[in-house]
Order: structure tokens, then sequence, then C-alpha cells
């Protein structure tokens, strides 16, 4: 944990010129999986978000105070991944989000009384995705500038005022978003098809009435607490750390989440698996009678039911 939670390369801990020896020693503890307690307050406002190691989606929900409440690790954004995670805590009174697919269904389903803020920051980076940062077109600059200015917003009646001018960029520029061209390929496409994409982004999470929940109920309006405590840090982990397996860097990762809320004991404690049971009166009694000459439930010999037979033939060539 030195080690993971450091700057120290393996070499430097061990003193050798590789770090074998270190990697050797402590195999053993990567098989250690940490466990997170299960939330149990409830929180005015939780904050999730996704981020990528290798080929996994991570998915993180901490308060708006900053506590991690639970991790789900997933192939991809989906709505079965999102209930998994929301299954893990109480539901909030507002949940932000950056609007990743599958979410909105899995809220119906596990919190269909929490309120939904769409995060300002990632609404405005998509909006800039779509449009670049130096739209070409006089409708792509008003409408980025438009989203760029929710940042100013800090109360109901500019919230109200910027409403009415997105009305106003429809009324001007809003015949451009259902222009039709031919193209080379013979086929039709819309003419400004990334001006229409950004409008109808804008114009979903408006009238959904996400955009504006922080006003009413006083949550978090971006999911910067989250990017700038976990998300960062673990990416800056990995970097650190960078060659390890795909399996080590999750279970890296996993104890880097555990260890932002418990001490290294602690952690330990609940990581480690209890040693088996001892075996019951009633359960020595039937290993008895296996081994006087009973019928074996489990055992290690051949059965050609099972297929157990050494093949021959051109499936059998070794």
């Amino acid at each position: 944990m030195s080690w993971l939670t450091g700057k120290q390369t393996q070499a430097e801990i061990d003193g050798t010129a590789t770090g074998r020896t270190f990697r050797r020693d402590t195999a053993w503890c990567w098989d250690i999986q940490p466990h997170l307690k299960p939330a149990e307050t409830i929180h005015h406002a939780v904050l999730v978000d996704g981020i990528w190691i290798g080929t996994w989606c991570l998915l993180l929900a901490i308060s708006d105070k900053g506590d991690l409440l639970a991790w789900q690790w997933c192939g991809r954004e989906t709505t079965a991944a999102w209930t998994a995670l929301l299954e893990q805590v109480p539901a909030p009174g507002v949940i932000v989000s950056d609007g990743g697919s599958g979410l909105p269904s899995a809220l119906r389903a596990c919190w269909p009384e929490t309120k939904h803020q769409r995060c300002i920051f990632h609404l405005q980076m998509n909006i800039t995705r779509h449009l670049t940062r130096n739209p070409r077109t006089a409708a792509g600059k008003a409408l980025r500038e438009l989203v760029m200015n929710l940042s100013s917003i800090d109360d109901e009646d500019t919230a109200i005022a910027w409403q009415l001018q997105l009305e106003q960029w429809w009324q001007t520029f809003g015949h451009l978003t259902r222009e039709r061209t031919m193209f080379r390929n013979g086929q039709w496409g819309f003419t400004h098809d990334r001006l229409r994409k950004a409008w109808h982004l804008i114009r979903k999470v408006t009238r959904d009435g996400v955009l504006f929940t922080w006003i009413t109920y006083g949550n978090p309006r971006t999911t910067s607490p989250l990017e700038g405590g976990y998300n960062s840090p673990i990416r800056d982990l990995l970097r650190r750390h960078r060659g390890m397996n795909e399996a080590h860097r999750r279970r890296a990762v996993e104890w880097f989440l555990m260890l932002r809320q418990l001490a290294l004991d602690d952690a330990l404690a609940r990581a480690l698996t209890p040693a088996a049971p001892e075996p019951a009166d009633d359960d020595r009694e039937e290993d008895q009678h296996e081994d006087i000459g009973g019928p074996a439930l489990y055992d290690t010999g051949l059965d050609a039911n099972e297929g157990l037979w050494e093949r021959t033939g051109w499936a059998g060539r070794g």
C-alpha cells in the first residue's frame, strides 16, 4: 500500500534494479478485495459520474460533501449498470449527473422522487464538441455563447432571461436546423447537422427541467467535486504506476477509493475474508460413511458421463 499510494518505484522500495523481488513478495496482495460498507445516510444531493479504466467503466457516487458512497464496475453505461449503483445508496433529494446513457431509466426505477440536475460543465463540453470552440456560422457562435453564459446565472430572474434568449435564438436561426442538402452520394442529409445536434441537446435538457434544479433546491450544479476529488487522482495514480495489467489497475483503484474513506488498518480488517467455518458433526459423519464405502457425491475419479476419458483420433492428437 505504501507503493500503491506513494510515488516510489518498486525497485526503489526493495533496493533492486528491477523490483522483481517486490512483485514476487507482494503478489498475494492483489487477491485481497476491499469492500465498501453500504451507505445508510440519506443525503441532500448525490453526484454520479463514470470513468474508464481500460475496457471497464467505473461508476462512482459521492455525496454533496465529498464522501464516497458506492462504486460499480460495468462494461458500459447501461440502465442495468446505473441501477446496480443506485441500489447501493438511499434515495437523495437531488442527483447531479453528466447525462450518461441509461441513467434516466434507472432513476425512474430506483429514485422516482429524486430531482435531477444536469451538470452544466459537461453540457457546455458536449455543446462545444458539436459546434467546436470557434463555430463558423453566426447561428453556431450565438448558440455556443448562450450555453457558455450558463455559468454566470445565479438566480431565478437571470435563468428566465436566459430561456427567453434561447427562444429568441430559435426564432432567428431555428429554420437552419431543418434545412436539407443532397450530398455527393445521392443521399439527403441535414445541412447544419452539428448545429442541429447541439440545438436538440440544449432543448431537451431545458424541456426536461434538469438545467436549473439547483436554483430551487440549492444543490451543486456540476459534478466538479467528483471530477477533481476522485477521477483526476485516479488518473494520476494509474499514470504513476503505468504498466499494470487491467485486473491490477482495477484492484488499485478499488484500494484508492477505500483509503479515501477509511484508515489502512480498518480497510484491511474489512477486506480480509474470514476463515471457512469448521464442519459440523453431521458433516463429519457423512464424510466417514463415504470413506467406508458409501457413494461419493463428489470425487476425483473419471466418469464417462462427464466426458473426462482420454480422447483418441484427430481431437486427441498431441
